[in-house]
């Protein structure tokens, strides 16, 4: 089995051998290449200790010297050089209170996660596959290495990674580890929200985000995202396809990686998106909906669903921007963009330039998964929104005090003074351009400014 190391990596690996060491490259890159994935990095490992390593390479950043691993600097490149390892007891779930260095590959393969991840290669030795990852790899399987139960005891996080990797490469899960997945589960309460955090992000960034169900069917989310075990549990009404709130979601979320994945470049966009869709109807499971008091409901929908949003990706410790974004995409979802320019143009004042486009996605997703009855006159109005805003955009009508044509300087420049009554006359003049954005002119603006100050007076 042939795989191409890069140059700096392959030199990494020779300079360890040519000082009496070995050295393999190992773990997700050998898993990838092997897949025929372009791996985000090369891990490598070594017989030499993380002392002799810094004695071979002039330049090494102590990265993790604690647990034997220094980066091996190569230009402007990092490569994270580890030394074969045995760990000791784990107390927490999650680190091992020490670390033993030991000279043999085998040993420190046996105590990695998965068999798809305990694969070793070098150019000299060909590929090292001492727990047939290869052969896991060829049948799209998730294995754990040796006793699965002991894995997920060692470190809980591999009980959410097996789910992960599942999504990322729509593999099943063997059965003996879905079953310690399943036994062990409760685990996960002893790992950091920010760990969980990135695992969920993983998964939900996969071309498989709805594999996040397997982490529902074994009790994963029970633990971890609670919310989702409720949307799965309450029943959809209205003209939807789907049995549950949870089964609709996950709906939404497959369209919108069949639709929208590759045109959205950007990775933190993306997963505001996903986790947008996967929080969009969160409210539903802790509210009724009542036909006969429909804008009722609607506004608590919005309402509550974007709080319910704050609050678990605070809970997963997530940045502000993300938090914001996604509870604005939450709380207008639903939104009606009306019929004309200047219900685009206040709905873009409302809602904000930002997200516009953004809404546009989530809506088309949301109504793409509804009942086909419903989804011509959903997709008529949506069409018409886009095409008003595009215009909107085309013709640069102002939505906003930023592109209004004076500011609070030419204001008090006409004898108007500082303080809360600029803002508010800013935001009389901003109400009459999205009213009418042939007004957008600095002489129409400080004239109508002048006129409501006689106005006052009088």
């Amino acid at each position: 089995m042939l795989i191409t190391l890069p140059d700096k990596v392959n030199y990494i690996i020779e300079e360890l051998m040519a000082h009496g060491f070995e050295g393999y490259a190992v773990g997700g890159c050998v898993r990838d290449s092997l897949l025929g994935r372009i791996p985000g990095d090369w891990d490598i490992t070594t017989s030499a200790n993380p002392y002799e390593v810094k004695q071979i390479f002039s330049r090494t950043i102590d990265t993790g010297i604690k647990h034997g691993t220094v980066t091996v600097m190569l230009g402007k490149e990092g490569f994270e050089v580890t030394t074969y390892r045995l760990d000791g007891e784990y107390e927490d779930n999650r680190h091992p209170k020490q670390v033993e260095y030991t000279k043999n590959l085998i040993e420190d393969l046996k105590r990695r996660d998965f068999t798809i991840n305990a694969m070793a290669y070098n150019s000299k030795d060909g590929l090292v596959d001492e727990f047939e990852g290869l052969k896991d790899l060829q049948e799209k399987k998730i294995r754990c290495v040796g006793s699965a139960d002991q894995r997920f005891d060692e470190d809980a996080l591999r009980i959410l990674r097996a789910v992960r990797f599942s999504a990322q490469l729509n593999f099943k899960i063997e059965d003996e580890t879905l079953a310690a997945i399943r036994l062990k589960a409760l685990n996960l309460r002893n790992i950091s929200a920010e760990r969980i955090r990135e695992e969920l992000n993983k998964l939900l960034l996969s071309s498989y985000p709805e594999k996040l169900s397997i982490a529902y069917e074994t009790g994963l989310t029970e633990v971890i995202l609670p919310e989702f075990d409720q949307m799965l549990a309450t029943s959809l009404q209205g003209p939807y396809q789907h049995s549950s709130v949870g089964e609709h979601t996950m709906e939404v979320l497959r369209y919108f990686v069949k639709k929208f994945s590759k045109e959205v470049e950007d990775k933190k966009q993306q997963l505001i998106y996903r986790w947008a869709i996967l929080l969009h109807d969160v409210a539903k499971s802790v509210i009724k909906e009542n036909n006969s008091q429909a804008l009722n409901y609607s506004k608590e929908h919005q309402v509550k669903g974007a709080n319910m949003a704050k609050s678990i990706l605070r809970r997963l410790k997530f940045d502000n921007e993300t938090i914001e974004s996604v509870s604005k995409l939450v709380y207008y979802h639903n939104f009606k963009f009306g019929h004309s320019k200047e219900d685009i143009r206040r709905a873009t004042n409302l809602i904000g330039e930002k997200y516009m486009p953004m809404l546009f996605v989530v809506q088309e997703c949301n109504m793409e998964t509804k009942d086909p009855q419903v989804i011509d006159e959903m997709s008529k109005d949506l069409r018409r929104a886009k095409e008003l805003y595009q215009d909107m955009i085309e013709h640069g009508e102002c939505v906003s005090l930023k592109s209004l044509a004076v500011n609070g300087k030419d204001l008090m420049e006409q004898g108007f003074e500082s303080g809360k009554n600029i803002g508010l006359l800013l935001d009389m003049l901003l109400e009459k351009v999205i009213g009418d954005p042939t007004l957008n002119t600095k002489e129409q603006l400080l004239k109508i400014a002048r006129n409501q100050k006689k106005t006052i007076r009088n």
